[in-house]
């Protein structure tokens, strides 16, 4: 029995118009970028089909993931039907989260699956790209800038006060300013 998505025709006003802006995110050669840094990590070449075609099923993601932290996903779905095939980005993301990536980095199912955001899939993998850097067992390639670090300041009492006497201009003072004589909302007297 075959699955196909549902035809909902054209689209028009604005999901048109927010379709069209998610779409004018994507880059090509971060696409392929994140394509290559796949291949490297898991040892093997990568079909030439579209950047989401390539990883829509989630198994390419699963086998990303089992080299990052081997186990971690013993058995992916081949087949089966969509639903099947979606369990496979379910159990990428659910590891995602598991390996540090932030919450708010790991794309939704359908982003991937139905194309709806495939910049915030790019997004999620360099993410995970950058997590991957702090971890010590990791030895492969970078993907995207370092994650900060913190760096924490301390200062003493007496910095502290020496800071409270300065004015900030930045924002702008009001010091001795206020509201007398104003009278917003009553009639002018002559």
């Amino acid at each position: 029995m075959s699955y196909r998505m549902a035809y909902r025709g054209p689209e028009y006003g604005l999901s048109a118009e927010i379709s069209r802006k998610i779409a004018g995110k994507r880059d090509p050669q971060v696409e392929q970028e994140v394509l290559e840094w796949i291949e490297t990590i898991i040892g093997e070449r990568l079909p030439n089909a579209p950047y989401e075609e390539v990883l829509k099923d989630g198994i390419v993601l699963c086998k990303l993931m089992n080299k990052l932290v081997p186990g971690c996903i013993p058995k992916w779905n081949t087949g089966g039907g969509q639903f099947k095939l979606m369990e496979n980005i379910n159990k990428f993301q659910e590891m995602c989260k598991a390996y540090g990536v932030p919450e708010i980095d790991v794309f939704q199912t359908v982003d991937l699956w139905e194309r709806r955001n495939i910049p915030q899939v790019t997004q999620c993998i360099f993410a995970l790209g950058r997590t991957a850097q702090i971890h010590p067992e990791y030895k492969g390639p970078i993907l995207g800038p370092k994650m900060s670090d913190e760096n924490r300041r301390n200062f003493s009492e007496e910095q502290m006060r020496a800071g409270e006497g300065i004015i900030n201009l930045q924002y702008g003072t009001n010091k001795g300013a206020n509201q007398a004589g104003l009278s917003f909302g009553n009639t002018r007297h002559m």
